[in-house]
C-alpha cells in the first residue's frame, strides 16, 4: 500500500486533483468529509463542540452551524486550537480505519487541506502539493465560491504560505491553466511515479538508478530531499533515531552524482537487520549483497554496513546503515564536515570528481578510481579534526569563508 498526502492552498484546485486520481484508481480519504462526519448530530464530537462554544453553534435542526462556529474561531488562536483538539483526533482515527480497510496494493490518497500546518508530511510515502498563483486563487474563490475579495484574501492568508507548502512537497502540480493541463500532470504522476512506487513498496524493491555516471552541478533541492526523507525515517522508526545527510550532495557548492546519500546510525548490525522490514514499509527497501566501508587509516581494513535504496522512482537515494562509532560512520561525517568547512578541499574534490568521471564513465570503476583521493582526504580531514577539535555530531566553524 502506498500512502500519499495531497494538499494545497484554498482555491488551488486540490479537489480537482483528488477527483482525477480517483478516476485513475486511487482510494481517496477526504479530511474535510471526515471532519463533517465526526460532528454529525448525535456524535460525541458535536457534543464536545457545544460544550466548548455554547448552543449558539447549532442550527434549529440541531446540526453544526459552520458559519457561526467559524465566526467564533476565526482569528482566535485559543478557540481554534480547542476546536482542533476535538476534531483532529477523531479524523485521524477514521483515517486509520479507512486506510486499514483498503486493499494491499491500493494507492491511498489523503486529501488534507492543512497537511503542512499540522506537521503531517512525514507520515506519508509522498506528499503532492497543488499550487496556483494567488490572484488566480482569489478569482476562483470569488467567482466559484461566492466569497468577497476580502473574505477570499483572509482565507488564503490564514493558511501557510505557498513557499513553505511547496518545500514540503515531493511533487508540486501547478494549476495555472485549464483543467486538461491539470489532468495531464495528474495522469503523468500516476503513470510514471505512483504506480511504480506502490509496486516497489509492496515488493520491497528499489527504483533502479542506472549504471551510467553523470556528475551534475550543485542542486539546492538535494538538502530538501534529504530533509523530507530523513523526516519520514524518523517518523517511522522513532523520533530519537539519528539520520544524517552525508556524501557529496550534503556539501553546498559541490558537484555530485544526482544521488542523495543518507546515513542511519544504529548500535549494532543486529539492530540494522531488525529495522530492515520497517524501512521497507517506509519505502527504503534493503539492497541485497554484502556491503562494506573501507576503514581509512587501516590498510586493507573494511567495516560492514547495510545498504538500502528508495522505492520512489522520482528519487535517487542510497541509505547507508552504519554502526555508531565505526570507521565508516566516522569517516562519512568527518569528510562531509571537512568539505563544508574548508573551501579549498571542496574545490579540489570537485576538480577530481570531474576528471575521474571523464576517465571512468562506469559507476563501479569511478568508485574504485576515487579511493586514492579518499585516502589523502582522510589524512587531511583527520589533521583538520585534530586542529579544530571536531567531534561527530558537533558543528565546527568554517576554517575560512566559502
Amino acid at each position: 500500500m502506498l500512502k500519499v498526502g495531497l494538499t494545497g492552498g484554498i482555491g488551488a484546485g486540490k479537489s480537482a486533483v483528488a477527483t482525477r486520481l480517483a478516476e485513475r484508481g486511487a482510494v481517496i480519504i477526504d479530511a474535510d468529509v471526515l471532519a463533517r462526519e465526526v460532528v454529525r448530530p448525535g456524535t460525541d464530537g458535536l457534543a464536545e463542540i457545544v460544550a466548548l462554544f455554547g448552543p449558539g453553534v447549532l442550527t434549529p435542526a440541531g446540526e453544526l452551524d459552520r458559519p457561526a462556529l467559524g465566526r467564533k474561531v476565526f482569528g482566535d488562536e485559543e478557540a481554534r486550537r480547542g476546536l482542533e483538539r476535538i476534531i483532529h483526533p477523531r479524523v485521524r482515527t477514521r483515517t486509520a480505519d479507512l486506510t486499514h480497510g483498503a486493499a494491499p496494493d491500493a494507492i491511498v490518497v489523503n486529501d488534507v487541506p492543512l497537511l503542512v500546518e499540522a506537521g503531517l508530511a512525514s507520515s506519508y510515502h509522498m506528499v503532492v502539493v497543488v499550487a496556483a498563483d494567488r490572484e488566480l486563487r482569489l478569482e476562483r474563490l470569488t467567482r466559484l465560491r461566492g466569497m468577497t475579495a476580502a473574505e477570499a484574501a483572509a482565507r488564503i492568508d490564514a493558511q501557510t504560505d505557498d513557499a513553505t507548502r511547496s518545500v514540503a512537497g515531493d511533487v508540486v502540480l501547478v494549476n495555472d491553466a485549464d483543467l486538461d493541463r491539470l489532468h495531464h500532470q495528474v495522469d503523468e504522476l500516476w503513470r510514471d511515479r505512483l504506480v511504480e512506487f506502490e509496486r516497489n513498496v509492496r515488493l520491497r524493491r528499489s527504483a533502479p538508478k542506472g549504471s551510467g555516471l553523470r556528475i551534475v552541478p550543485p542542486d539546492p533541492e538535494w538538502p530538501r530531499v534529504a530533509a523530507r526523507l530523513s523526516a519520514r525515517i524518523r517518523h517511522g522508526l522513532g523520533a530519537d533515531v539519528e539520520v544524517d545527510h552525508v556524501g557529496s550532495t550534503a556539501v553546498p557548492g559541490l558537484p555530485a552524482k544526482d544521488v542523495v546519500a543518507l546515513m542511519l546510525s544504529v548500535r549494532t548490525l543486529g539492530e540494522a537487520d531488525a529495522l530492515a522490514d520497517r524501512l521497507g514499509e517506509l519505502g527504503f527497501p534493503r539492497r541485497s549483497g554484502e556491503w562494506t566501508d573501507n576503514a581509512h587509516g587501516v590498510p586493507g581494513g573494511t567495516w560492514p554496513k547495510r545498504m538500502h535504496g528508495c522505492a520512489d522512482p522520482g528519487y535517487r537515494v542510497n541509505l547507508h546503515v552504519r554502526v555508531t562509532g565505526s570507521p565508516g560512520w566516522r569517516f562519512a561525517l568527518l569528510i562531509r564536515d571537512h568539505l563544508r568547512a574548508v573551501p579549498e578541499a571542496r574545490d579540489a574534490y570537485a576538480a577530481a570528481k570531474i576528471e575521474l568521471a571523464e576517465r571512468h564513465p562506469d559507476r563501479a570503476e569511478y568508485a574504485v578510481a576515487k579511493e586514492p583521493w579518499f585516502e589523502a582526504e582522510a589524512r587531511a580531514a583527520d589533521d583538520w579534526a585534530a586542529a579544530t577539535g571536531w567531534q561527530p555530531g558537533r558543528v565546527t566553524p568554517r576554517s575560512r569563508p566559502a
